[in-house]
């Protein structure tokens, strides 16, 4: 048997783990199912209305304010999670303090609370006759049905994806490794710098990835708080029901095409930066 003979069977020795095939199809049909051929479905439709009518409904001025807005909500809260976000997951590892527990559990209040009822919650907060609207009204600052309070509401719904990406890498990093950094004279911002940032940022990066998709895609914590106000405070998605109830079918698959070929880029690029980042550090390999 050759070499090249050898190497071929290889792959088809037992696993330790019986049953590779078998999880093996059913991870390719699950694929298939529940997300290719959707997937497949959208690209078909989009080619069959033809360049020129494409073209044309992307480029309407409506679905380009709502494009911007989806995503520059969605880029900006993603940012603001991943400073905070990695703040509070250091402090959780870091510290102890009474109500330890109970902040930790807040963190997953977002993934358990629908989001209809955190954005009405947010808009009874930042309306202008709200809590804290009504204090904000008088310096001339409005929050709510404008793109600040998308970002308030994105924020909410982001923040834990942030958190539980980071902290088990927090919590891996030994305290003897910033110790010995401090006795080699590195500051506190220089260990930050240097130390610790390399081996968190991939954990970072994935953190904003997630934070960001579900930021694009979100729809029930943002149509209450936003105003869906043409132009100014609606989203993609809000666009796409609202197509979709004018019967205006060509339009919600141009607007839904896009989306899709805009948050793939954008995803792919911060996959390649992560990348290069275990590459670079040498973490996460």
């Amino acid at each position: 048997m050759t070499a090249r003979t050898a190497s071929l069977w290889q792959f088809r020795q037992p696993s330790v783990i019986p049953g590779f095939g078998l999880a093996l199809g059913v991870t390719l049909s699950w694929l298939i199912l529940i997300i290719l051929i959707p997937l497949s479905g959208l690209a078909w439709r989009s080619s069959a209305l033809g360049w020129p009518t494409f073209w044309a409904l992307a480029t309407d001025q409506r679905t380009v304010n709502a494009l911007r807005i989806s995503f520059g909500t969605a880029f900006a809260a993603a940012l603001v999670n991943v400073v905070f976000g990695v703040i509070l997951a250091w402090v959780l590892v870091r510290y102890r303090f009474p109500g330890k527990r109970v902040i930790d559990a807040m963190v997953d209040l977002p993934f358990a609370l629908p989001t209809a009822v955190a954005g009405i919650a947010l808009t009874t907060l930042y309306a202008p006759n709200g809590w804290i609207g009504s204090l904000l009204a008088p310096l001339g600052i409005k929050i709510a049905f404008t793109p600040i309070g998308i970002v308030f509401a994105l924020i909410f719904v982001g923040l834990p994806f942030v958190v539980r990406t980071v902290q088990p890498i927090m919590e891996e990093i030994d305290k003897e490794v910033e110790e010995a950094a401090a006795t080699l004279g590195a500051n506190r911002f220089q260990t930050i710098r240097r130390v610790l940032l390399p081996g968190l940022a991939p954990a970072v990066l994935t953190g904003f990835a997630l934070a960001f998709a579900r930021g694009v895609g979100e729809y029930g914590s943002v149509i209450f708080i936003a105003g869906n106000l043409p132009y100014i405070s609606e989203i993609a998605p809000l666009l796409i029901v609202i197509r979709l109830e004018e019967f205006n079918y060509p339009a919600a698959t141009a607007i839904a095409a896009v989306m899709l070929v805009i948050s793939f880029a954008m995803l792919l690029i911060i996959n390649t930066i992560q990348a290069w980042s275990r590459r670079r550090y040498g973490y996460g390999a």
